[in-house]
């Protein structure tokens, strides 16, 4: 009985024991199938997976490419630049670390907070932001105390800079950090202190010039401290942007304006390279880089003469007289009036005599009305026209359209048809609007560029030139110089106008500043005339304009009338004036905008014209006078 229960026993105890040895067969087979898979056949995933856990790559910012002028001289490029960092694993205590560098440098509560908040949410190795832009005395003082500053170390970067500050500020534009609206995708606008154009040509170009990001691959310990640098590329920088400005007239138009709240476009008539485009007052585009204090910005958003407006492209006037232009082309294509009919001047309308002249001109033919000026004449003119031919006419000399410069905030201004007020205000349009119209007031509005478009298709034979501010096939070579481009430029259409029409024109305009009666003449005693620097004479041709930004009342005349500078300055005119030179081979046209001058277009637009335009014909080496002294009087009696 004994021995069947020991039997039994055994028996159980084996299949027990083969039970177990079986499940730890199988669990020692799962283990070798798990770590075969493992190791064998998922060996590349888990190499990789190892790799980034021990490698970081860190993208790398390009350096920004530079915007020259169109000789290869820099407006804007790259700087070194100093920031000071703190460590604070490296620093014993950090508050004390920056009571020492308080005594160095410029450290205000704000910086102070900031960098403690820092400290708090960041891992102690990793290095943190202090101040950047550091000028070299605060770079050197701090270098010279490092042993007093543990933690403290100064890292070397770029950062953009405008070595002219103020020279073009509103045609370049500035950098400013990534905003939120800004994020694209692009990895690179993630980057801490990545700085993206946002206005100007930075802007516009803002793909070309930022380049490709680089990379940096470190190696870091499972803490995420770095060990070492394993691999290096550099990335590719951002593309040069070669402009047609040129930096020696551009700097010269903006040291004229002084401190005028004014406008001027220097263009070339046959190509449209805009060799100067400057908006005054102005602004450091250097603060906006790096960064602009609570006291700069309200200083700059609060000034009545509007620093950050691009009043080039961005601000709309009525153009006043300079738009007889455009309606003395109109007349002469719809031929309402010959080229020799006069019409009297009194110096009131004789059918609306509300409307008046700014003078008593007697009788006057189309020449002799664009020399002095005569609103009678353009208020006749314009009542046989009506407004929609003389929009017609506008619109083909560039007026009331955007340039295609491509700069932001440009605007379009207004060319008024009668179909135009009765959609956008339900009336019909009235005569009145019309002989307003006519000498360049009401509902018509246009910018600077515009007005410098204008001039310069009237210059060249009435070819459809375009403003242009980037030069093409130009290229900068690695050794910083510019090829020049191939022939003069694009090939522009005619306007069909015939040229007997602009010369008429051109004889107008020439005799506004050199003739006997002209209206810079009578206003300037023909100082309009300039020199080149060996005495030979430069004739220059152009029209005036003066325009009204409110009628002063009956009491404000009296009031104002001996003494005008008492007029509150945004109650005053603007003044304008464009031209072009030398008169008999036109080159170069100007259009000047002042804003709320004391006085007229030929007093205070024309002379900074006139300046400006002998800086650009003596710097030409390619232009030589045409004129000799002792050739005037015989030069003023013929048409050009």
């Amino acid at each position: 009985m004994s021995i069947t229960r020991d039997s039994d026993w055994t028996k159980m105890f084996n299949r027990r024991a083969a039970i177990l040895a079986g499940g730890k067969a199988a669990l020692i087979a799962t283990l070798i199938g798990r770590m075969y898979y493992l190791q064998v056949v998922q060996s590349d995933r888990y190499k990789t997976l190892a790799e980034d856990n021990r490698i970081n790559i860190q993208l790398l910012p390009p350096p920004r490419g530079r915007i020259l002028d169109r000789f290869g001289q820099p407006l804007a490029l790259n700087k070194q630049q100093f920031r000071v960092l703190v460590i604070p694993e490296q620093a014993m205590k950090v508050s004390t670390t920056l009571d020492a560098l308080a005594q160095l440098m410029d450290l205000g509560e704000h910086e102070r907070e900031r960098i403690k908040k820092e400290v708090g949410r960041k891992r102690s190795f990793v290095p943190i932001t202090i101040k950047e832009n550091l000028s070299w005395d605060e770079m050197a003082r701090i270098q010279v105390n490092a042993p007093d500053l543990p933690g403290i170390v100064i890292d070397e970067g770029l950062t953009r800079y405008y070595p002219h500050g103020q020279l073009a500020a509103h045609l370049l534009g500035y950098v400013s950090s990534v905003d939120e609206a800004d994020l694209t995708g692009d990895p690179l606008l993630q980057l801490p202190g990545f700085r993206i154009g946002k206005d100007g040509v930075e802007k516009v170009y803002d793909l070309q010039l930022r380049g490709k990001g680089g990379t940096s691959q470190v190696e870091v310990n499972a803490y995420g401290r770095a060990i070492r640098e394993l691999e290096r590329d550099e990335g590719e920088a951002g593309a040069d942007v070669v402009l047609t400005i040129d930096e020696r007239i551009q700097s010269f138009a903006g040291q004229r304006l002084g401190e005028d709240s004014a406008s001027v476009v220097v263009m070339d008539v046959h190509t449209g390279d805009l060799l100067a485009m400057v908006s005054n007052p102005s602004f450091d585009s250097n603060a906006f880089s790096r960064g602009l204090t609570t006291d700069e910005w309200k200083g700059l958003v609060n000034n009545d003469h509007k620093p950050l407006l691009n009043k080039v492209v961005s601000a709309t006037y009525s153009p006043g007289s300079t738009f007889k232009l455009v309606v003395t082309l109109a007349a002469l294509e719809h031929n309402v009036i010959s080229p020799e009919a006069t019409c009297f001047c009194n110096g009131r309308d004789p059918k609306i005599p509300q409307f008046q002249c700014h003078k008593t001109h007697g009788h006057v033919n189309m020449v002799r009305a664009i020399s002095t000026s005569c609103d009678i004449y353009f208020y006749e003119v314009a009542r046989r026209l009506g407004p929609d031919k003389i929009a017609a006419m506008a619109k083909q000399l560039g007026l009331g359209q955007i340039s295609g410069i491509g700069l932001p905030g440009e605007k379009v201004g207004l060319i008024p048809t009668e179909a135009w007020k009765k959609a956008a205000r339900g009336e019909r349009w009235t005569t009145g609007e019309t002989m307003n119209t006519g000498i360049g007031q009401g509902y018509v509005s246009i910018t600077p560029i515009q007005l410098a478009t204008m001039v310069s298709r009237v210059a060249n034979g009435a070819l459809a030139v375009k403003p242009r501010l980037v030069r093409p096939g130009v290229v900068a070579a690695q050794n910083g110089t510019i090829q020049p481009e191939d022939g003069a430029g694009a090939a522009y259409e005619s306007l069909n106008i015939p040229m007997e029409h602009i010369s008429i024109l051109k004889q107008g305009m020439f005799d506004v500043v050199n003739g006997p009666d002209g209206a810079t003449t009578a206003r300037t005693g023909g100082k309009l005339r300039t020199k080149d620097p060996n005495g030979n004479l430069w004739l220059l041709s152009g029209k005036t304009g003066t325009a009204q930004v409110r009628s002063l009342s009956d009491a404000e005349r009296a009031m104002y009338k001996d003494k005008p500078e008492l007029i509150p300055w945004k109650l005053r005119d603007n003044a304008f004036f464009v031209c072009f030179a030398p008169s008999d081979a036109p080159r170069y046209a100007i259009a000047v905008v002042v804003d709320h001058a004391l006085g007229g277009g030929g007093a205070f637009a024309a002379p900074i014209a006139r300046d400006i335009m002998e800086e650009v014909l003596r710097l030409d080496p390619s232009r030589k006078p045409r004129v000799e002294g002792d050739q005037i009087a015989a030069v003023t009696e013929q048409p050009t």
